[in-house]
């Protein structure tokens, strides 16, 4: 079985195995873990001896890579405190409360591209809705001109691609080139984007506390208090593009194809759409968007289990297994919207918890929610082993949905 077409059986063997399971290179030597246990999963993602500063990591180490430090160096990458000063700077968009406000539009957008859908007919739903709609509305929030967004797209497609690390570089550099350009003229043009809020706080902050400005590794320029460098306001940019639609266009697509895969679950929630804001966490429990986690290293020694991870390893932790253990969730191979499916690391744990895990859920909530109630007859309009998934083992997304549909 390919494990990009469907990771589970191997990962539940690995799991079964050695829930921190050793990975090793040809001469047998260890490199590094992966945490397949949710107990142990649940730790890692949380344990502060796991450092995501993976500058300090590849230090001195010659990886011949070529990534911008715009998408290298993120928010992602870094440990307390600037993780918590970088997360505290974007944190205002992602509430509860500004999530609750974007709803009316999340709504009219998906509204907007369902009315492009035939009435009868075959349409491919990642190319027509999983992307399209967190891609709007991520752009909308930070203030991207319409006629830039699908190069957006894809650049970040190929900043995702496995096996292909040119590739990768050269889309890195043409993202942040474009948010230097983009960040250029909102200076020149300002509006009211989660963009422009960040640039106006980096000005604000340069003014005000340049003599307390201090040197990075990289020669960037670093600032105190809630300040952002001038490398730092790209750096967040670039993650609220990558980070804030390419889960949700894997978890859109994943989840519409569960649906598809269980008819009866379909019909209960057809039946009882109610039951959907809870159901979502099935969904993202049963085959989650992020199906490995980003890197980690230890900074000492750690025991994860009855496993000893030494200094200086790295360790990737796979929410893809954590979620099936069966140790902590019932016949987990099993989708049932009626399961308790609270805990799940589908939007990982600890301070690296995904920022914009809750406009995920309304993206996802308003675009089900939507779809099955415009279109009742849903189904895979190619026999279900053509569908094919974008070759990468970071996040697991479908590269297109084909489906036939009928309007009530």
């Amino acid at each position: 079985m390919d494990p990009i077409r469907d990771p589970y059986p191997v990962l539940a063997r690995m799991r079964s195995a050695c829930p921190v399971h050793p990975l090793t290179d040809r001469s047998g030597r260890t490199g590094g873990y992966l945490v397949l246990g949710y107990d142990e999963a649940r730790q890692a993602l949380a344990d502060p001896r796991l450092s995501k500063n993976t500058a300090a990591f590849f230090a001195d180490k010659a990886g011949g890579r070529n990534i911008h430090p715009a998408l290298s160096q993120t928010m992602l990458a870094t440990d307390p405190p600037d993780h918590t000063r970088l997360r505290r700077l974007a944190t205002s968009a992602f509430t509860s409360g500004a999530v609750g406000r974007l709803r009316p539009a999340i709504a009219r957008i998906t509204d907007e591209l369902l009315d492009q859908w035939p009435a009868e007919g075959e349409v491919d739903a990642v190319a027509s809705l999983a992307v399209p709609l967190p891609v709007t509305v991520i752009c909308d929030l930070l203030g991207v001109p319409e006629e830039d967004r699908d190069q957006l797209r894809a650049w970040s497609i190929d900043f995702f691609a496995a096996g292909a690390p040119e590739r990768t570089d050269r889309a890195s550099h043409a993202l942040a080139r474009y948010l230097e350009q983009l960040t250029a003229a909102k200076r020149s043009s300002p509006g009211d984007s989660l963009l422009d809020a960040l640039i106006a706080a980096r000005d604000e902050g340069a003014r005000d506390g340049s003599d307390r400005a201090g040197g990075d590794r990289a020669g960037n320029d670093r600032t105190g208090g809630d300040r952002l460098s001038e490398a730092e306001l790209v750096s967040l940019a670039a993650l609220l593009v990558v980070a804030g639609h390419e889960t949700t266009t894997a978890f859109l697509g994943n989840a519409l194809l569960a649906l598809l895969d269980h008819p009866a679950q379909l019909d209960l929630l057809r039946s009882e759409p109610e039951r959907l804001p809870k159901a979502l966490d099935e969904l993202l429990r049963y085959d989650p968007p992020v199906a490995q986690a980003t890197f980690r290293f230890a900074t000492e020694q750690v025991e994860l289990g009855d496993t000893v991870i030494p200094p200086g390893s790295p360790v990737l932790v796979s929410p893809a297994a954590a979620n099936r253990d069966p140790s902590r969730f019932a016949d987990p191979d099993r989708l049932d919207l009626t399961r308790e499916a609270g805990g799940h690391l589908a939007f990982g744990h600890g301070i690296h918890r995904c920022l914009g895990a809750q406009l995920a859920r309304a993206e996802a909530e308003i675009a089900l929610s939507q779809l099955l109630a415009r279109f009742p007859a849903l189904r895979l309009a190619v026999p279900r082993d053509q569908l094919t998934w974008q070759p990468t083992r970071l996040v697991r997304t479908l590269t297109a949905l084909p489906l036939s549909v009928a309007s009530a």
